[in-house]
């Protein structure tokens, strides 16, 4: 079958890894369900899977993408929880939690087998496509804005870095629940469209606040650190998914957190159950996932490029 698979391992040029050809079918396997993918949408994790992140050389070549929506072997349109041994469903008792492309094949192909307990049924009134873009970026947001961050609505929310999967997924469900959201970006393009999509107002970044808020949503990582905390209210909250501008800030701000008794909190991913509220939340809302651009499956070599130069918003999805 073909399929987008990281063949090697490049810290510096990762799409250098990335190779397009047929690789071998899913297997048939107790407890796990083969998953004919409609569509599969690109993350940053993808990236650092071809630098060589949470994977060894060992495991390639691995097929990439986290995230799917298709139809299973019975006939139902299903969507794909890519967090493989969280319950222990289909996998052995001592194999860690992971995601799709560190253990197991990823989602870039005709097909992707997964737990049977790892499917969702898509909802009707949302495409393969939109489906397709929630399990990873959308599922983040969706947990550091409602069960990390705990914002209620009326509460105010600082989202950095608008424009990347989570970012923009944040400022939609923020908007959705009733919060005002504040949103950064470097680029006036991305800063109007966040404006359109439901953000209050937009800044650069560094720029100061109309007020201090309930909480920050940070993805940017060094580059912003020190801007969300001294954009946090007293006993505030920081929640962090990523750090696409590098893991150490020069100025941690410790002063700062401990005299204003701020909170940070680390999030990754979300639970089956979380994704199932959101598949619930985007049906009773009408919100639907920001989409960037929809490509052929041979072209993700064209998408994993404009996602590298950050020339996008929202998110990349591939079709068969």
């Amino acid at each position: 079958m073909f399929a987008a698979y990281a063949a090697r391992i490049d810290r510096d040029q990762p799409i250098n890894g990335l190779e397009l050809g047929d690789r071998p079918a899913p297997e048939p396997r107790p407890g796990w369900s083969t998953v004919t993918v409609k569509a599969a949408s690109l993350n940053h994790h993808d990236l650092w899977t071809l630098r060589g992140v949470g994977i060894t050389e060992d495991r390639l070549p691995m097929i990439l993408g986290c995230d799917a929506a298709g139809i299973d072997e019975e006939g139902n349109e299903v969507v794909i929880h890519s967090v493989v041994g969280q319950t222990g469903h289909g996998v052995g008792p001592h194999e860690p939690r992971s995601i799709l492309t560190e253990r197991h094949q990823g989602t870039f192909a005709e097909q992707v087998s997964v737990p049977t307990w790892n499917l969702l049924p898509k909802p009707a009134a949302l495409t393969f496509e939109e489906a397709a873009c929630l399990p990873t970026a959308w599922l983040t947001a969706y947990r550091m804005l409602f069960t990390n961050a705990g914002v209620r609505p009326g509460d105010s929310v600082l989202v950095q870095g608008a424009g990347g999967g989570v970012a923009t997924a944040a400022i939609v469900l923020g908007k959705a629940a009733g919060m005002r959201v504040y949103a950064t970006s470097r680029d006036e393009a991305k800063r109007k469209r966040a404006v359109e999509l439901g953000a209050t107002e937009a800044f650069e970044p560094g720029a100061r606040l109309p007020h201090r808020v309930d909480a920050v949503l940070e993805t940017v990582g060094a580059a912003t650190w020190s801007h969300s905390i001294k954009s946090l209210r007293p006993g505030g909250t920081l929640v962090i998914s990523g750090a696409t501008s590098g893991d150490r800030p020069s100025h941690a701000e410790l002063t700062r957190i401990f005299f204003l008794e701020l909170r940070i909190v680390g999030s990754t991913m979300g639970t089956k159950d979380e994704l199932e509220d959101l598949l619930s939340f985007c049906t009773a809302t009408g919100i639907r996932p920001v989409i960037d651009a929809v490509l052929p499956l041979d072209r993700a070599r064209e998408g994993f490029e404009r996602m590298t130069a950050g020339d996008l918003f929202g998110k990349i999805v591939l079709t068969r």
